[in-house]
């Protein structure tokens, strides 16, 4: 009777460390107080139905796929075959980094959030792009959809934000003494960034099952399959046939050039939306956090736009200068982003709903610096957030009409 009573009183307690380490943090949004999300999602609907064309990618969008992947593809086929000297084989490297971060922002991120193509096969198929980058597909959807598009900018589950110690980019982080040169070490942070993802990050991901302080799909056995799969391939392609035709040391400094430029080109692309001087964070470091906000209105208030004007940038990064259009309505192409936006900065002005914009990409990267030099030399007052206790019967996800996208 004592060694059942104690097997019992062992197992409650296993369960209830078990409970404490697993439990997932919830953030709530504010109730809508107005038809703000409402009217701005009628009129994109209305803008698609009069000018009857799909959401999706177009023949734009197609066309320019082919053109990347032709570049893609005579890169580096211009590496292994062309009889060049060792010096502008690096320079093909750097060039062929720069053209793998043209397919992450124009096929890649299309693909994985289904604004490809109406197919829901070929938004897979141009999806597992990111895995010819070195890292996983699927992976990125769970990060980046589901992480950093709910909860963007809120400290404690956006992932894009959580750099510490290395970066202070949200003032709820701790500052350390470090972070006063964080302005200046953090452009060779950021040219590692993609090295440090597919050689460490993506298997402390693979084998960590609890990454995130949010609820994610785990992968199924075609995953697993992929992600060792693509893995092989990837290695062998960017670094075993190189080392048998340049030797290892001289492969290794081609696959970090690579790197390196792919790395610069991600990372500020994606810092500008999000790690600027015009936009806000929030904090949830708790199990229960209410965001005073409804959640469309914390993507804009947490998101800005930069040269939306600038066809060439446009082009060039896949429409990712349209991050509140794209955070607003993730699952329309990015070819449809400019017209979009004078949707959204007028609807946004008809209800008094701050709209952020940079004018040029030159002005959104210098309030990054300037931004991350002040959070580097000082700290700031942390902005307004409530911690509650979950309610008996609280629901730990965001309501349906929140996150209900564009049919």
């Amino acid at each position: 009777m004592c060694l059942s009573s104690n097997l019992a009183h062992t197992l409650f307690i296993m369960f209830y460390l078990c409970q404490k380490i697993l439990r997932l943090a919830i953030v709530q949004f504010a109730q809508p107080q107005g038809d703000f999300f409402k009217t701005l999602r009628s009129s994109v609907n209305r803008y698609f139905t009069e000018n009857n064309i799909k959401q999706t990618g177009n023949a734009k969008l197609y066309w320019k796929t082919a053109i990347i992947i032709t570049a893609y593809v005579a890169t580096y086929t211009a590496i292994v075959a062309a009889p060049l000297p060792i010096w502008p084989v690096m320079g093909l490297f750097a060039f062929l980094g720069f053209v793998q971060g043209l397919v992450g922002f124009n096929i890649m991120h299309d693909a994985c959030h289904d604004s490809y193509s109406t197919k829901k096969r070929v938004n897979y198929f141009f999806g597992l792009s990111m895995n010819a980058l070195g890292t996983d597909a699927h992976m990125w959807r769970q990060k980046h959809n589901i992480v950093h598009h709910t909860y963007t900018n809120v400290d404690g589950i956006d992932d894009d934000i959580a750099k510490t110690p290395f970066l202070r980019m949200s003032e709820t982080q701790k500052r350390f003494k470090a972070h006063r040169y964080q302005h200046v070490y953090l452009t060779f942070l950021y040219g590692i960034s993609t090295f440090y993802w597919i050689t460490l990050k993506d298997w402390e991901s693979y084998f960590n099952k609890k990454e995130f302080n949010v609820t994610v799909e785990r992968m199924k056995p075609m995953d697993h399959a992929i992600f060792w799969t693509t893995k092989l391939i990837y290695f062998g392609l960017y670094l075993v046939i190189p080392s048998m035709l340049f030797g290892f040391g001289w492969a290794f400094l081609g696959f970090m050039t690579m790197h390196f430029v792919l790395g610069l080109f991600m990372s500020f692309v994606f810092q500008l939306a999000h790690v600027v001087e015009n936009v806000e964070f929030e904090h949830s470091h708790g199990e229960y956090t209410e965001i005073n906000s409804e959640w469309a209105v914390h993507q804009i208030s947490t998101t800005s736009d930069f040269a939306v004007n600038n066809k060439l940038v446009t082009w060039c990064l896949g429409g990712l200068n349209f991050q509140v259009e794209h955070h607003l309505f993730p699952r329309i192409s990015h070819i449809h982003y400019p017209a979009i936006q004078k949707i959204v900065e007028g609807v946004c002005e008809e209800f008094g709903v701050e709209y952020r914009s940079y004018p040029t990409t030159r002005k959104a990267l210098a309030s990054h610096f300037r931004h991350m030099k002040r959070l580097g030399n000082k700290d700031v007052l942390q902005p307004q957030f409530q911690v509650k206790q979950p309610e008996e019967k609280a629901v730990a996800e965001v309501r349906e009409e929140e996150l209900e996208l564009v049919d």
